[in-house]
């Protein structure tokens, strides 16, 4: 049964069993360049009891290290902390499925350099590649959707690090992977074959694995239902919506039980009254 924080008590408990704390960072802990309240503060009373920050992003265009130096420049990274993106995801099931495979990957040279930094052969071109990879390619050029259309048309095996339409930014949202997604389902007549991003559960379960921690003692924060709370119930994690990014307080009544979290919060920062 989902706990509400129609009384606080609900957050009070699902704080109490949380270990690590998966957070989405865009409308979570910062909007833009500002972090949300006294969101410094609030991490590191976190960190004080013990308990973990993991970030979780589901933007596989920049590396985990270029995040981590953006929340130093925030004063919310410490060195206890983690950075864990979909571009990760991705490569750990590579790993898994495809050991020693060649992939073509439609990304940024920072993701390409993650991949080829932890082991995976890259493909200069689909001729010479088993597996296609389609991260937000942030450098996207037509040459890179034939030569990914051609090898979903030949049935090679089809993965995406995750499946967000657009990417949150100033002004106007510009495509992410999901856009690129049904483009290539119009030319080909595929989807992948997996998604890795939230809220899909290769993420969830290379997280699971990596901390070391039973699946009922992490919460992943968020302020997106649809990415972020889905994400966290379909790997057996506590949600706790935050209201300081995408979602409104009247929308949390008319939510599906898929996007139902366990707890809702003006922001992460009122965790702190029960660290």
């Amino acid at each position: 049964m989902k706990e509400s924080i129609q009384g606080t008590c609900g957050l009070g408990a699902l704080v109490a069993r949380t270990k690590v704390f998966l957070l989405d960072m865009d409308g979570t802990v910062y909007v833009g360049d500002r972090p949300i309240g006294n969101m410094a503060e609030t991490l590191a009373a976190v960190r004080a009891s013990g308990r973990r920050v993991v970030y979780c992003t589901n933007n596989s265009s920049r590396s985990a290290a270029s995040y981590e130096q953006k929340l130093r420049a925030l004063r919310l990274f410490d060195a206890r902390d983690r950075v864990f993106t979909s571009g990760m995801a991705a490569i750990a099931l590579l790993g898994e499925r495809y050991a020693g495979k060649r992939a073509y990957l439609v990304g940024t040279d920072a993701l390409k350099a993650e991949f080829a930094a932890a082991g995976v052969p890259l493909a200069e071109t689909e001729e010479g590649a088993d597996v296609a990879v389609l991260g937000y390619d942030t450098s996207l050029t037509y040459e890179k959707l034939v030569r990914i259309n051609r090898m979903l048309v030949q049935g090679k095996p089809y993965i995406a690090t995750h499946a967000d339409d657009v990417c949150p930014a100033e002004g106007v949202y510009p495509p992410d992977v999901g856009s690129f997604i049904q483009l290539l389902k119009r030319s080909s007549g595929r989807e992948p074959d997996v998604i890795c991003g939230k809220p899909y559960t290769v993420m969830g379960q290379c997280l699971t694995r990596l901390l070391g921690v039973p699946a009922a003692n992490v919460t992943m924060v968020g302020d997106r239902p649809y990415t972020d709370i889905r994400f966290g119930n379909r790997n057996g994690f506590s949600t706790l919506l935050v209201l300081s990014g995408e979602t409104r307080a009247e929308q949390v009544a008319s939510l599906p039980a898929s996007d139902a979290p366990t707890a809702v919060a003006a922001s992460l920062n009122e965790i702190a009254a029960y660290l």
